[in-house]
């Protein structure tokens, strides 16, 4: 879908002086997944690769691992009263072999909230659903200056941002730097589940030698994406919650955050992150 922008009227205050004009601004627009013809999930994103979206919030949530466990997408004809397609309904259909999840009021207010559950709810969830340890064979080894390299490259791939300065983003890079993939998305988990979903469709889960890093915060939704993808490393330009933290330490994943210019926090998996031993002493 092409509706990534919209135009508004805007009345511009510069040093006293005031015109009108139009404005790109960053669309949003609630999606509607649906699992099997059944309800599961909303959420508000801007539109364009929605089907992706929708896998890649499948695949945190535990329904699906490998491209052949989804037999199609589509979008919802007759979603409104009067029977127009909105391309903002998406019906999800799994293959005879996946097990379907357990719908309950519990498990959607779970899947819907920004933050998830509180506490050991939230860990235990992400440990009983996730399909893959964190297993890099051998390790991925990141050096600091690649790390600190990172955000520019993101920043320079933001089409979108660039018009409308109101988006996320995520980025895939290799270990070697290379940049993999980018989505853009009005919320940064959408943006994740954008590059999850490609990747499940395209056969490349688990994404175990990729780096992820996202443009804002690393929330504990965050780094349960990329646990549940087998990402090793998860880097932000922000900072990450203490859930995120105690997330990342219980099953491997290295933990970057605060990565801006030269400067970083590891919060976990440091051995991942090719350190001086002098700095790694103080």
């Amino acid at each position: 879908m092409g509706r990534v922008t919209e135009r508004r009227k805007v009345i511009r205050i510069r040093d006293g002086a005031v015109s009108a004009r139009p404005d790109t601004l960053v669309a949003e627009e609630p999606l509607e997944i649906r699992l099997n013809g059944k309800p599961l999930a909303i959420t508000m994103r801007t539109p364009g690769d929605d089907f992706a979206l929708a896998a890649g919030f499948l695949v945190s949530e535990g329904v699906l691992a490998r491209a052949d466990d989804l037999q199609n997408i589509v979008y919802c004809a007759g979603a409104t009263a009067d029977g127009s397609n909105t391309y903002n309904v998406v019906d999800v259909r799994t293959a005879p072999h996946v097990t379907p999840p357990d719908i309950t009021l519990e498990r959607n207010v779970y899947t819907t909230s920004s933050c998830g559950l509180c506490g050991k709810a939230s860990l235990d969830a992400v440990r009983t659903t996730a399909r893959w340890t964190i297993a890099d064979t051998p390790p991925v080894r990141v050096a600091p200056e690649l790390l600190a390299s990172l955000p520019d490259r993101l920043r320079a791939a933001q089409r979108v941002f660039d018009r409308t300065g109101g988006l996320h983003a995520a980025a895939l890079f290799s270990e070697e730097g290379e940049l993999l993939d980018v989505r853009e998305d009005v919320g940064r988990h959408n943006a994740v589940d954008k590059l999850v979903g490609r990747a499940l469709q395209s056969g490349g889960l688990p994404l175990s030698r990729a780096i992820l890093l996202v443009s804002g915060r690393a929330s504990f939704e965050l780094a349960q994406k990329a646990v549940m993808a087998g990402i090793p490393v998860l880097a932000a330009v922000s900072a990450p919650s203490s859930l995120a933290v105690d997330l990342a330490a219980e099953t491997g994943l290295t933990l970057v955050g605060f990565l801006r210019g030269t400067s970083m926090n590891v919060y976990a998996g440091e051995e991942r992150v090719a350190l001086r031993t002098a700095a790694a002493q103080g």
